[in-house]
């Protein structure tokens, strides 16, 4: 029997590691290829604009397994750098070296206020959905380091003032950060201010022009906590007697079934009379911005529509919301277009009540703060009948949307019209990096259009130097329709009219 000798044994082995080192290199080139087929995701065909405005193209869907993921790199903005105006306006720094500041609410003494803040931290999920759980929350983790958005929430609520008038905060104080919890929207009235933490509605005291809020808490309202979508805006009525609050859903369409859903994807009102919730308007996957129409009174909203359908599918939108409103999510979308991936039994009569969006905003483009043309605006006649809209900017699309704050005019019934106009525009570089991403839009004391970046932590001012204030938008006056106070044949009111045009004609002969 022969043995091999040493020589031999090296060769062989030195064979079997070039064949492993060879199978090694197949596999990661193999591994790569898939990995590039599956992120690389879907290119859209259609321009934003064409999926904007009141007639939005929609093209045919495309079910994907895996996101498109393209997100713009936050870089911050280089010193005297800012986005581009639109002709006519100026844009400044009103402050800055703010901390993810996102919500922004101006008081009636002019002093602004800013909510700085994150997503909550995450909570432990059952072990019955611990591993999608831990893939969806690897996922996420990723994509929120990438915008920028990854990190503890600062949990601070920050008064802003500019009081020698010269467009730049001077003055920047904490005036709150106990009891709160990824704070988001906020309202205030009669010595009252109303904030919106991610699982609740707190009401504190405060005073106009005090620099700190020092009473406890009242929590009036519990809301679904956190979520995929845990922003939480809150407006007071112009009647000061309720306000409403928007949560987004959990999902994108379900996939980890309805009962999570419970609350949510909705716009809820409370009654600070009754202290009681009832929802209000439903089927909004993650509704944001909320104002009144100056022309109706009625609330609109922005709303972030469903993902993984494909780059030019589906668009934001911004709509009416009508009390018992229900736009369809996530078994619908745009009135008639049903989504083939939700498992959830589709409610019956559905389609027969749902409501079509009133205006696109564009694919993707994550449309957040919304404000209409309010009295005293300085933003030009050209821009003195509509909405400001921030939008934050897509991870998911291929190009990119959004990254820019527009205008949607709208005509002299209170109807959008056209498609949205750049206002604030190139947050968005050429060489797919973001400067900063535009969150939220308000009115300062002196007319002008703040905006909050968060990725930069810079709140922008922008105004046209040479307007004047503008007016206010005029409230359509109608009158309401008199009851019947009998039942008729109809054919009877016909007759009558014909029989008295009849008689009008002989007295005129």
């Amino acid at each position: 029997m022969l043995f091999p000798t040493r020589g031999s044994l090296i060769d062989l082995c030195m064979g079997i590691l070039r064949k492993l080192a060879i199978a090694f290199v197949v596999f990661l080139l193999v591994a790569g290829g898939a990995v590039y087929f599956v992120t690389r995701g879907d290119t859209a065909s259609l321009s934003v604009d064409a999926v904007a405005g009141t007639d939005p193209t929609l093209a045919e869907p495309d079910p994907q397994s895996f996101p498109t993921i393209e997100i713009a790199e936050p870089v911050g903005w280089a010193q005297g750098e800012s986005p581009t105006a639109a002709a006519g306006l100026s844009v400044n720094r009103f402050a800055e070296g703010l901390d993810h500041p996102r919500i922004l609410y101006a008081l009636p003494n002019g002093d602004i206020l800013v909510t700085l803040t994150r997503a909550p931290a995450a909570e432990e999920d059952s072990a019955s959905e611990g591993f999608m759980a831990t893939v969806e929350g690897l996922i996420a983790d990723y994509l929120f380091t990438q915008a920028g958005a990854a990190g503890d929430s600062p949990n601070e609520i920050v008064l802003l003032r500019d009081a020698d008038g010269d467009g730049v905060a001077e003055v920047r104080q904490t005036i709150l950060s106990e009891g709160l919890d990824s704070p988001s929207g906020m309202s205030w009235l009669d010595g009252k201010l109303y904030v919106a933490n991610h699982d609740a509605v707190l009401e504190f005291d405060y005073e106009l022009g005090s620099d700190r809020v020092t009473s406890a808490p009242e929590r009036l309202m519990d809301l679904p906590a956190g979520g995929g979508h845990w922003m939480r805006n809150l407006e007071l009525h112009p009647d000061g007697d309720r306000f409403y609050v928007a949560v987004g859903s959990v999902s994108n369409v379900g996939e980890r079934g309805m009962a999570v859903e419970e609350g949510r994807a909705m716009i809820w009102e409370y009654n600070l009379e009754s202290q009681s919730a009832r929802p209000f308007g439903a089927g909004m996957r993650n509704a944001n911005g909320l104002d009144f129409s100056p022309w109706s009174g009625e609330l609109w909203t922005t709303v972030n529509e469903r993902d993984m359908l494909g780059s030019d599918l589906v668009p934001d939108y911004l709509t009416n919301v009508p009390i018992g409103a229900q736009y369809g999510w996530p078994w619908v979308y745009f009135k008639d277009n049903i989504d083939r991936r939700v498992e959830a039994p589709m409610p019956k009569f559905l389609l027969e009540y749902t409501r079509k969006p009133v205006f696109a905003m564009g694919p993707h483009v994550a449309a957040l703060g919304l404000v209409f043309t309010a009295e005293g605006h300085r933003m030009g006649d050209a821009m003195a009948s509509g909405a400001f809209v921030a939008r934050h900017g897509s991870w998911n699309r291929s190009p990119p949307s959004g990254y820019d704050v527009v205008y949607v005019a709208f005509d002299e019934r209170g109807a959008p019209i056209g498609k949205p106009v750049p206002v604030l525009d190139d947050f968005l570089k050429d060489d797919g990096t973001t400067a900063g991403r535009p969150t939220w839009v308000e009115w300062a004391g002196d007319g002008s259009l703040l905006v909050s970046d968060d990725t930069a932590g810079i709140i922008w001012r922008t105004y046209s130097p040479d307007a004047d204030p503008g007016a206010g938008i005029e409230r359509i006056a109608t009158k309401k329709i008199p009851p019947r106070r009998e039942l008729r044949d109809p054919r009877a009111s016909f007759e009558e009219d014909y029989l008295r045009q009849q008689a009008g004609q002989k007295v005129g002969q």
